[in-house]
């Protein structure tokens, strides 16, 4: 299997980057098209890939300098680490939506603001913010953050495994 995927592991950099961009534009594509607005665990989903796509950028130009290549090894395993953060940050808010433990006391907002919500707001109408242990989608009974999860395991596995083919080719 993993011959398959050598492709994707020897330019694991680049297919992080666009990882971590797709994964972005999704939640972008879910708040703005979708209508659902984050709370702020899933603002702090959203950085993990923020700092994964700098990674992946920076890294992609820093191996192709001179002594860069003996970087390749280190920077899939940053990236591993990057992902496995990812894990545990998605992980942590499937676990609110599910009740196993409680979130944060200001799981509330980063949605946009209309004028007509403010109107509104001014006139005495309540508001409802995101709240982080409701989930507002599921697909075949497992949250967005529980998808995230998933999809950063095998990022942090694609990581290693790339990291590992990096160490073979040293």
């Amino acid at each position: 299997m993993l011959t398959t995927l050598a492709p994707i592991l020897d330019r694991w950099r680049f297919f992080a980057l666009l990882a971590s961009g797709f994964m972005l534009a999704t939640a972008h594509a879910f708040q703005t098209f979708g209508g659902l607005a984050p709370c702020e665990l899933c603002l702090k989903q959203r950085t993990v890939y923020w700092v994964a796509l700098a990674i992946s950028a920076v890294a992609m130009v820093v191996v192709r300098m001179p002594g860069g290549p003996r970087l390749r090894e280190a920077s899939c395993w940053l990236l591993a680490l990057v992902f496995l953060t990812s894990v545990g940050v998605a992980g942590y808010h499937a676990g609110v939506e599910w009740k196993f433990w409680p979130g944060p006391e200001s799981c509330s907002g980063g949605g946009t603001v209309s004028v007509a919500a403010l109107k509104d707001l001014l006139n005495g109408a309540g508001q409802t913010m995101p709240a982080c242990d409701k989930p507002a989608w599921v697909f075949a009974g497992v949250s967005m953050a529980g998808w995230n999860a998933v999809a950063s395991v095998i990022l942090a596995a694609l990581s290693v495994a790339s990291a590992l083919r990096e160490r073979g080719k040293a």
